[in-house]
């Protein structure tokens, strides 16, 4: 049975998130990643505390090579054919890295940087991010148009499944948006634990840092179609690295994804990373999907006999 595999962004790390995977792939999370990295991703995962873990440099960083040592756990025990992959923000990195199109390390290098940068941008300005519950993409625009009408800077910044759509802006646009949102349509507004205005324009010195730091890498052909977050389309192997650095500051379609997937014959998918996040944005978006959770290794099993079954 051949199924599509989804990573997570940044926000679904946990405190004791890959213990296990530590000492089971040492290749991949020992000494040679903390080489990359400058400091112990074993300590910030499995130690923290949580505050340290979830700054925007840690975060990313740790998430990805957990998620990626995950996937190459639960690739050996799987024999199905991969037909698709995509990522939710950082999980895009990932899902490339599994495709073959970047190497660990190259990747692990930039996400690191990629961290740093956004990282340094949303401390210039006091900024945040809110999800709309119950908006749509339409009345997402409209909300944000309505508050650019008045001087702000608010923007849609991810589209995730029918119900949920993120906006972006300043600390005073998601305070406006938050008091707001009933009297706009929108069901509730969430300000998110997040350290700045992600996939916006307040973006843009962080996307120069990474279009430098994507400049040195070499890209491969993937071994399946990866959608891009800013595209809603497969990558295509010359424009990964400019698509990447446009990620930045452009909306995570991730919806988008997701259905043309679903148009292109997918209709299994396996969300592999801490957390099941992806996994929720399937099932809500995909009538009828197949969706199966691969969080920890313990998961992997139960994951891919239930693959080998529907086969």
């Amino acid at each position: 049975m051949s199924f599509a595999v989804l990573f997570p962004g940044q926000g679904s790390q946990f405190v004791g998130m890959g213990a296990d995977l530590f000492d089971t792939r040492p290749d991949l999370l020992g000494d040679s990643a903390d080489d990359v990295l400058g400091w112990s991703l074993r300590d910030v995962c499995v130690e923290g505390p949580e505050d340290r873990l979830t700054r925007t440099e840690h975060a990313q960083p740790a998430l990805f090579a957990v998620s990626y040592a995950l996937w190459e756990e639960f690739r050996m025990a799987c024999d199905g054919p991969v037909s698709g992959a995509a990522g939710h923000s950082l999980g895009e990195y990932t899902a490339l890295c599994a495709a073959g199109a970047i190497s660990f390390f190259d990747a692990l290098a930039v996400v690191a940087r990629r961290g740093e940068a956004m990282a340094r941008a949303a401390d210039r300005v006091g900024s945040g991010m809110a999800a709309l519950v119950g908006a749509d993409h339409a009345l997402a625009e409209e909300v944000a148009a309505t508050r650019r009408a008045e001087g702000g800077q608010l923007q849609v910044a991810n589209i995730n499944d029918p119900g949920q759509v993120v906006v972006a802006g300043s600390s005073a646009d998601i305070a406006w948006v938050t008091e707001h949102a009933r009297d706009l349509g929108v069901r509730r507004a969430i300000p998110l634990k997040v350290a700045g205005a992600f996939h916006s324009s307040f973006m843009e010195p962080a996307a120069e840092e990474l279009g430098e730091a994507l400049s040195s890498v070499s890209f491969s052909d993937p071994g399946f179609p990866v959608w891009s977050n800013t595209t809603a389309r497969p990558h295509r192997t010359r424009e990964i690295a400019q698509t990447l650095r446009s990620q930045m500051t452009s909306p995570v379609r991730f919806q988008q994804c997701l259905t043309d997937m679903e148009s292109s014959g997918i209709g299994t998918f396996v969300h592999v990373g801490p957390g099941e996040v992806t996994a929720g944005m399937a099932r809500r978006t995909v009538e009828g999907a197949t969706v199966h959770v691969v969080s920890e290794s313990a998961d992997i099993r139960d994951a891919a006999e239930a693959l080998v079954t529907m086969a």
